[in-house]
Protein backbone atom coordinates (compact mmCIF):
# COMPACT_ATOMS: atom_id res chain seq x y z
CA UNK A 1 0.00 0.00 0.00
CA UNK A 2 1.52 3.29 -0.94
CA UNK A 3 0.10 6.85 0.25
CA UNK A 4 0.63 10.16 -1.15
CA UNK A 5 -0.13 13.29 0.36
CA UNK A 6 -0.59 16.71 -2.57
CA UNK A 7 -0.21 19.90 -1.22
CA UNK A 8 -1.10 23.29 -3.29
CA UNK A 9 1.14 25.55 -2.31
CA UNK A 10 -0.65 28.24 -0.06
CA UNK A 11 -2.34 31.82 -1.34
CA UNK A 12 0.95 33.87 -3.12
CA UNK A 13 1.38 37.79 -3.00
CA UNK A 14 1.24 39.33 -6.48
CA UNK A 15 2.36 42.85 -4.67
CA UNK A 16 6.30 42.36 -5.11
CA UNK A 17 7.98 42.90 -8.36
CA UNK A 18 9.44 39.28 -8.39
CA UNK A 19 9.27 36.68 -11.17
CA UNK A 20 6.45 33.64 -10.81
CA UNK A 21 8.90 31.48 -9.07
CA UNK A 22 10.26 33.97 -6.32
CA UNK A 23 6.22 34.64 -5.27
CA UNK A 24 6.27 35.17 -1.51
CA UNK A 25 3.53 33.48 0.90
CA UNK A 26 0.33 36.47 1.77
CA UNK A 27 -0.68 36.17 5.29
CA UNK A 28 -3.48 34.33 4.06
CA UNK A 29 -1.68 31.60 2.21
CA UNK A 30 0.21 31.47 5.68
CA UNK A 31 -2.51 30.72 8.02
CA UNK A 32 -4.36 28.34 5.95
CA UNK A 33 -1.41 26.20 5.39
CA UNK A 34 -1.10 26.44 8.90
CA UNK A 35 -4.80 25.38 9.13
CA UNK A 36 -4.71 22.93 7.24
CA UNK A 37 -1.73 21.23 8.97
CA UNK A 38 -3.06 21.09 12.11
CA UNK A 39 -6.01 19.52 10.39
CA UNK A 40 -3.82 16.37 8.36
CA UNK A 41 -2.14 16.26 12.53
CA UNK A 42 -5.15 15.60 13.75
CA UNK A 43 -5.75 12.77 11.46
CA UNK A 44 -2.25 10.94 12.22
CA UNK A 45 -1.65 11.14 8.52
CA UNK A 46 2.42 12.44 8.48
CA UNK A 47 4.46 11.19 6.11
CA UNK A 48 7.85 8.83 5.91
CA UNK A 49 9.44 11.52 3.49
CA UNK A 50 8.25 15.41 2.11
CA UNK A 51 9.56 16.71 -1.06
CA UNK A 52 8.56 20.19 -2.34
CA UNK A 53 8.80 22.39 -5.61
CA UNK A 54 11.71 25.10 -5.10
CA UNK A 55 9.20 27.82 -5.93
CA UNK A 56 9.08 30.38 -3.36
CA UNK A 57 5.90 30.19 -2.34
CA UNK A 58 5.42 25.65 -2.44
CA UNK A 59 8.61 25.32 -0.32
CA UNK A 60 7.86 28.04 2.44
CA UNK A 61 4.14 25.90 2.49
CA UNK A 62 6.07 23.22 3.02
CA UNK A 63 8.47 24.06 6.13
CA UNK A 64 4.95 25.70 7.90
CA UNK A 65 3.34 21.90 7.58
CA UNK A 66 6.68 20.49 8.84
CA UNK A 67 7.43 22.66 11.54
CA UNK A 68 3.46 21.68 12.77
CA UNK A 69 3.90 18.03 11.84
CA UNK A 70 7.43 18.64 13.51
CA UNK A 71 9.34 17.27 10.80
CA UNK A 72 13.01 18.86 10.95
CA UNK A 73 13.07 21.09 7.88
CA UNK A 74 16.52 19.63 7.16
CA UNK A 75 14.29 16.29 5.73
CA UNK A 76 12.39 18.29 3.25
CA UNK A 77 13.92 17.28 -0.32
CA UNK A 78 13.42 20.40 -2.92
CA UNK A 79 12.78 18.59 -6.48
CA UNK A 80 13.19 21.06 -9.60
CA UNK A 81 10.72 18.56 -11.63
CA UNK A 82 7.52 19.23 -8.95
CA UNK A 83 7.89 22.84 -10.54
CA UNK A 84 5.56 21.79 -12.88
CA UNK A 85 1.90 23.19 -13.60
CA UNK A 86 0.84 20.01 -15.85
CA UNK A 87 1.47 17.33 -14.33
CA UNK A 88 3.80 15.15 -16.07
CA UNK A 89 6.92 15.98 -15.07
CA UNK A 90 5.50 15.13 -11.12
CA UNK A 91 3.72 11.90 -12.18
CA UNK A 92 7.35 11.05 -13.44
CA UNK A 93 8.47 11.89 -10.15
CA UNK A 94 6.13 10.02 -8.25
CA UNK A 95 6.86 6.68 -10.58
CA UNK A 96 10.55 6.78 -9.54
CA UNK A 97 10.01 7.01 -5.98
CA UNK A 98 12.21 4.70 -3.62
CA UNK A 99 9.69 1.41 -3.28
CA UNK A 100 10.84 1.76 0.30
CA UNK A 101 8.72 4.83 0.83
CA UNK A 102 5.37 4.86 1.25
CA UNK A 103 3.88 7.57 2.96
CA UNK A 104 5.15 10.35 0.46
CA UNK A 105 3.98 14.39 0.65
CA UNK A 106 4.90 16.59 -2.01
CA UNK A 107 4.27 20.26 -2.31
CA UNK A 108 3.29 21.53 -5.62
CA UNK A 109 1.31 23.81 -8.16
CA UNK A 110 -1.88 23.52 -9.95
CA UNK A 111 -3.15 22.36 -12.33
CA UNK A 112 -0.67 20.19 -12.08
CA UNK A 113 -2.48 18.96 -8.56
CA UNK A 114 -6.20 18.91 -9.46
CA UNK A 115 -5.19 16.74 -12.47
CA UNK A 116 -3.19 14.36 -10.35
CA UNK A 117 -6.52 14.06 -8.11
CA UNK A 118 -8.76 13.32 -11.08
CA UNK A 119 -6.04 11.05 -12.77
CA UNK A 120 -5.51 8.68 -9.62
CA UNK A 121 -8.63 9.77 -7.31
CA UNK A 122 -11.43 7.98 -7.26
CA UNK A 123 -13.27 11.41 -6.44
CA UNK A 124 -13.19 14.39 -9.04
CA UNK A 125 -12.01 17.54 -7.79
CA UNK A 126 -13.33 20.81 -9.74
CA UNK A 127 -10.11 22.71 -8.37
CA UNK A 128 -7.84 21.95 -5.65
CA UNK A 129 -7.26 25.43 -3.67
CA UNK A 130 -4.50 27.12 -2.36
CA UNK A 131 -3.22 25.00 0.91
CA UNK A 132 -5.91 22.28 -0.30
CA UNK A 133 -4.46 18.59 0.44
CA UNK A 134 -5.67 15.69 -1.22
CA UNK A 135 -4.71 11.66 0.12
CA UNK A 136 -4.40 9.00 -1.91
CA UNK A 137 -4.11 5.96 -1.49
CA UNK A 138 -2.77 2.86 -3.94
CA UNK A 139 -2.82 -1.00 -3.82
CA UNK A 140 0.51 -1.05 -5.06
CA UNK A 141 4.32 -2.03 -3.67
CA UNK A 142 5.79 -0.37 -6.46
CA UNK A 143 5.85 2.76 -7.21
CA UNK A 144 6.11 2.34 -11.19
CA UNK A 145 2.89 0.16 -11.39
CA UNK A 146 0.77 3.81 -10.23
CA UNK A 147 -2.72 3.43 -11.42
CA UNK A 148 -6.06 4.92 -10.36
CA UNK A 149 -6.36 5.11 -6.45
CA UNK A 150 -8.80 5.65 -3.54
CA UNK A 151 -9.23 9.60 -2.68
CA UNK A 152 -8.63 8.82 1.42
CA UNK A 153 -9.69 12.90 2.07
CA UNK A 154 -9.56 16.29 0.82
CA UNK A 155 -8.58 18.98 3.33
CA UNK A 156 -9.83 22.55 2.23
CA UNK A 157 -8.84 25.75 4.29
CA UNK A 158 -12.23 27.22 4.07
CA UNK A 159 -14.11 24.50 5.36
CA UNK A 160 -11.65 24.50 8.66
CA UNK A 161 -12.99 28.63 8.96
CA UNK A 162 -15.96 29.35 11.30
Amino acid sequence: MKEILLVRHGKSSWEFDVTDFYRPLKQRGIEDSSLVSKELEMKGSAPNVIYSSPATRALSTCKIFAKILEIPENEITIVEDLYDFEGRNVINFIKTLPNELNKVMIFGHNHAFTSISNIFGDRFIDNLPTSGLVKLTFDIEDWKDLKKGTTEFIIIPKDLKE
